[in-house]
């Protein structure tokens, strides 16, 4: 176990000091120093709790996803009886009380539509989404059930929850916490940013970006006293809009929703110089899109976002290249946000700020100071203790403390992870675990001494019965460092992110360094005795 060939002391010396060296950009930038831009620079990033930042809660409004999910299942019941063959002609259609009923022309009919609607009403897992009922021989009525309503939520929140991580991401931060509170919340922390409008106004916008055609016939008075046509909804013109304070009818059904958007770019009309979004559409997309403006060259259509319209338009020719543009009174930074929410999809629910908190980077750098206190106290005691106990062996112990810190450090840089206050915590327990795997080793190798083995046999004979000790320690650490990281969020991943990699460096540097280290002493002095 102490032979440690050439080759295997240079491999060793070149982890060990590349370690260190991905861990001089994190140093140099916590002493206040500005690191080179041409140099490589991995970094840890500091948690909330150390950088200050925002902290939101959001709270999703459920009974929207009710809603949608309703008008989706109108739009899919419309299109299975206009497909059937021969047609189902069905009329009075209503969604009043959270169900979709309707009138079937013929009561020969009933067998034929129930067929067709029955595959519809099944969701997922076996789960039944929607009850059937006949009413007064013609009249059918859908109506969600519980089950049907809680995996709806469930998967709108999955779905807001990774939306909210791609728009934020979009903006450039690191290492935000993005978690689900509950059924219907969601947490979100960025470190480093101490004013939050900017990512309110991102998260709060929906982002559901809609094209449906005017129309044309309703009346101006009946608009303005908010009467719709029969098949059609009012909508108001946006804040900033060109009819600002007007509302427009618009068909209620057939339009094209955002969702096959695969793209979405800020840019100038360079006709008109105006801020605009220029977005384009997944093949699927691009049908629709090409067939709704074929059918419809020379009218009007309404560009509606997140219920407000930016603009109406007219198809003055077919749009077949799978390609728009969005213009609405936009300045560059609207633009450019609206962009952002629109590449990283529409929210599936309506997501309201119920909680905001700025945490103070100064709040931040105080527990930094005095945690690196606490551990440098702790470090310095440890050090003395090792040093006037083992003597040699206690300064080697000391200098493989040493490289623990800074592999620690550099590990944690190269994998760009985040530092949080219990990961400062972390720090301090891996150095308490380092120095007892030398402490584990040094009084082993004092046993075999007093057993009358020779200084050779001692040493090796205490790194090879110290190391199973030390092997079992840390495994039963690691399976709960693995859990804590599984099942913890935020600050307690945090520590469990530290414990781990220390784990890892505190057996190597602890094991292997050393040993490397009093292998080449012992071969260069060869001493009689040794004092442990």
């Amino acid at each position: 176990m102490l032979d440690f060939p050439l080759w295997k002391k240079i491999w060793l010396w070149v982890v060990t000091l590349l370690a260190v060296a991905a861990a001089i950009p994190s140093l140099y930038t916590a002493t206040g120093g500005e690191w080179p831009e041409t140099l490589p620079s991995p970094t840890v990033n500091l948690g909330l709790d150390l950088a200050g930042g925002s902290h939101l809660l959001l709270e999703a409004e459920s009974d929207e996803v009710a809603a949608q999910r309703l008008e989706n299942m109108e739009e899919a019941v419309r299109a299975a009886m206009r497909n059937a063959e021969p047609r189902i002609r069905i009329g009075d259609v209503s969604t009043a009380n959270g169900e979709l009923s309707f009138m079937l022309d013929s009561a020969a009919d009933i067998d034929r539509a129930r067929g067709i609607l029955e595959p519809m009403m099944q969701g997922q897992n076996l789960v039944r989404e929607w009850d059937l009922s006949v009413v007064d021989t013609q009249r059918m009525v859908l109506t969600p059930t519980q089950g049907g309503i809680e995996n709806a939520v469930n998967d709108a929140m999955e779905s807001a929850t990774e939306v909210v991580r791609r728009r934020i991401d979009e903006l450039g931060t690191r290492e935000p916490t993005i978690i689900r509170q509950g059924d219907t919340r969601i947490v979100v922390q960025v470190p480093g940013l101490e004013d939050p409008e900017a990512l309110k106004t991102l998260l709060g916008q929906t982002a559901q970006l809609e094209f449906k055609l005017v129309d044309e016939n309703a009346l101006i008075t009946n608009i303005q006293a908010g009467i719709a046509p029969p098949g059609s909804q009012i909508f108001p013109y946006a804040v900033g809009s060109d009819f600002e304070g007007q509302s427009v009818a618009v068909k209620r059904l057939g339009g094209i929703r955002g969702d096959s958007l695969t793209g979405a770019q800020s840019g100038i009309d360079p006709e008109t110089n105006e801020d605009v979004v220029n977005i384009q559409f997944d093949q699927q997309g691009g049908q629709k899109f090409a067939q709704l403006s074929t059918r419809n060259v020379g009218k009007q259509f309404a560009i509606i976002l997140d219920g407000e319209v930016l603009s109406t338009p007219v198809f003055r020719e077919p749009i077949l290249g799978g390609s728009a543009q969005i213009s609405g009174s936009f300045t560059a930074e609207s633009a450019n946000n609206l962009a952002i929410s629109l590449r990283s999809g529409a929210l599936p629910v309506p997501l309201t700020v119920i909680e905001e908190r700025t945490v103070s980077a100064e709040l931040g750098q105080d527990s930094i100071q005095r945690g690196l206190i606490a551990m440098l106290i702790g470090s310095l005691a440890v050090i003395a203790l090792m040093i006037a106990t083992y003597g040699r062996f206690g300064i080697y112990a000391t200098i493989a403390l040493f490289f623990n810190v800074l592999i620690l450090l550099g590990i944690m840089a190269g994998l760009n992870t985040t530092l949080t206050l219990p990961g400062i915590a972390g720090f301090v327990l891996t150095i308490g675990a380092a120095v007892d795997a030398n402490v584990l080793i040094n009084e082993r190798i004092r046993e075999e001494r007093k057993r009358g083995r020779r200084v050779i046999a001692a040493v090796e004979n205490g790194y090879k019965e110290a190391s199973r000790a030390i092997y079992d320690a840390n495994i039963t650490n690691f399976i709960a460092g693995v859990l804590l990281f599984l099942f913890g969020s935020g600050p307690v991943r945090g520590f469990a992110v530290v414990l781990i990699i220390g784990l890892f460096t505190s057996v190597f540097t602890a094991l292997t360094l050393t040993r490397m280290w009093v292998s080449g002493w012992l071969r260069a002095k060869r001493p009689s005795d040794i004092n442990v």
